[in-house]
């Protein structure tokens, strides 16, 4: 096997502690940046459904601030927002190179698209649903988290994995520009130096994350599916 290897992909072969150390960064990336991307993506998601009009806490100024916050970052393409968020990167992280430079960008980038995935599942609810439950008077924060939260989890799960798959494009991306991971040792070795092999065993590696990402979504869809 290992000849095998060694003759299909000789490149790859003779730098395989660097593949694997691109593989955690662009993994190490997607945990941190994701979790920071979620929490205030879905923040945002919840504050949008529940400000809009004919919301359990109606706000015009609110909801129309968070719509355009929201569009605004959704319409930069991620290249230039990485360049433009340089500054605060350097400010906030210390550098604006590598696994760290990649978090603020990969959660600008990623937020506000997982707001408007978090946005559309809780948009699914039945009304009915939230209209019983202020009749009972359950509070705001009883209805966002017993209500609309747990009665949306499949919907929240299918926008979570498809955001998880973009956010590993936005990796690669990423990578392109001194980021690391799979992306700049795709762009290093495979582009610059044209080794063939370590293109594709890179473009195979990200599809197998996507794969797995997708696996993973779709059985707990079925799970909680009720």
């Amino acid at each position: 096997m290992q000849d095998l290897l060694t003759n299909w992909f000789p490149n790859v072969m003779d730098k395989t502690d660097k593949f694997w150390g691109s593989l955690s960064d662009t993994l190490l990336m997607t945990l941190w940046s994701g979790g920071l991307a979620f929490l205030i993506g879905g923040i945002l998601g919840v504050l949008v459904v529940i400000t809009r009009k004919g919301g359990i806490l109606e706000n015009a100024v609110v909801f129309r601030i968070l719509d355009v916050v929201i569009n605004f970052f959704r319409s930069i393409p991620f290249i230039i927002l990485l360049a433009g968020l340089i500054g605060l990167t350097r400010l906030l992280m210390g550098t604006a190179i590598g696994v760290r430079g990649a978090i603020v960008p990969l959660v600008f980038g990623t937020a506000p698209f997982y707001a408007r995935q978090t946005e559309q599942a809780l948009s699914e609810l039945d009304n009915g649903l939230i209209e019983a439950a202020q009749s009972m008077g359950t509070s705001v924060p009883g209805i966002v988290f017993r209500v609309y939260l747990r009665e949306s989890i499949p919907s929240i799960v299918r926008g979570t994995t498809l955001t998880v798959i973009s956010l590993i494009g936005l990796t690669a991306m990423a990578g392109a520009v001194g980021a690391g991971g799979i992306g700049d040792f795709a762009i290093r070795y495979g582009y610059n130096r044209n080794q063939f092999d370590v293109t594709i065993v890179s473009v195979i590696t990200l599809v197998l994350l996507v794969g797995i990402v997708q696996l993973i979504g779709g059985l707990i869809v079925r799970k909680v599916s009720h």
